[in-house]
């Protein structure tokens, strides 16, 4: 396997001195923790623990509060990132696998796998406002950038089913293949991108008529059908590029997001589940599962540039916003 622990003059360059310094946070799937990665020099600089079975994870609007879906323990926990202290539990339902902070910054929207239901927590209040019918085990979710349709995924209904977010009912559904995983809106809310894991495939949907308008396959030389499984997405908000990672092929999957042509492939770690960007898209983090570690690619050359160890099965991954984490970083200091 390739080492991206050594890494060459120019990809050592690319690391030095980011425009912004940022902290990005990982769950810890088996270890049940969150793992912080500084930017400033790509190496982990604390860990603490959380709930069973962490997956998604995401950051309030001003980054004071770290929302993460601790799965086995039925809960979404709400913690302070400066300490890593546990503040709260929100009501979640069974099983949450992933959620979505909705644009006002307090409706989270949580997939529950194991009771088929979608869950509208208000974070501040902590009150649920709804639980949602939808398919069979949801594990995606998000919601557009004008905060009017959330959308969870549900795996073995193959579907991907839209909610009106004033009347929280679930309005229609749309067809994907097998397994969707992922769900990710383009930056100008036109186009929702869903992974489909055992299918293989990414199918880009049209927002406006709900209509998958384009289904992407993938093809990696050496590589077995089986093995490339399409989970996390992340596109940059030029409308550039889509990344897609590709499973247990061990790669992620560069799609000109105009043309919806893949483009290339880069090799990351082991099993390959998220992807996150930094708010200056220079950089794409993945977690890679079965390796236990984060690749970084630099988005200008689209090559790995590091590898960085984590704990057991990393899973998820947030970047907190840099001001909010300077300020505490300055007032950790200062004491």
């Amino acid at each position: 396997m390739l080492r991206l622990t050594t890494v060459s003059l120019l990809a050592l360059g690319a690391l030095v001195a980011p425009a912004l310094a940022h902290d990005i946070y990982v769950t810890n799937e088996r270890d049940n923790s969150v793992s912080v990665i500084d930017t400033t020099t790509y190496e982990v600089v604390r860990t603490f623990p959380v709930g069973r079975r962490p997956r998604g994870i995401v950051f309030s609007k001003d980054g004071q509060h770290l929302y993460v879906c601790a799965s086995d323990s039925d809960a979404v926990q709400v913690i302070d990132p400066a300490t890593g202290k546990l503040l709260h539990n929100l009501p979640s339902g069974e099983d949450p696998e992933q959620f979505s902070l909705a644009p006002d910054g307090r409706t989270l929207f949580i997939a529950n796998e194991n009771n088929a239901t979608t869950t509208v927590v208000d974070a501040e209040t902590r009150k649920v406002l709804a639980q949602i019918d939808v398919g069979i085990e949801p594990e995606g979710m998000a919601v557009s950038p004008d905060g009017k349709i959330a959308v969870t995924t549900s795996e073995t209904t193959n579907m991907v089913h839209w909610i009106d977010t004033k009347t929280l009912q679930a309005i229609d559904a749309t067809q994907v293949e097998q397994r969707p995983r992922h769900a990710e809106f383009s930056k100008d809310g036109t186009r929702l991108w869903v992974s489909s894991e055992i299918g293989g495939t990414v199918a880009v949907i049209d927002v406006a008529s709900r209509k998958v308008i384009e289904t992407i396959r993938f093809e990696i030389k050496g590589i077995s059908g089986d093995r490339i499984q399409p989970v996390g997405i992340s596109l940059t908000d030029d409308g550039r590029y889509a990344f897609v990672a590709l499973g247990p092929s061990d790669r992620v999957a560069v799609i000109d997001a105009k043309t919806l042509k893949v483009t290339s492939y880069i090799l990351v770690g082991r099993r390959v589940w998220h992807t996150v960007l930094t708010p200056e898209q220079d950089r794409l983090l993945t977690t890679n599962g079965v390796s236990g570690d984060v690749t970084v690619i630099d988005v200008g050359s689209l090559r790995a540039i590091k590898s960085i160890k984590v704990g057991r099965f990393p899973w998820g991954a947030a970047v907190r916003p840099a001001a909010s984490a300077g300020a505490n970083k300055s007032a950790g200091a200062a004491e």
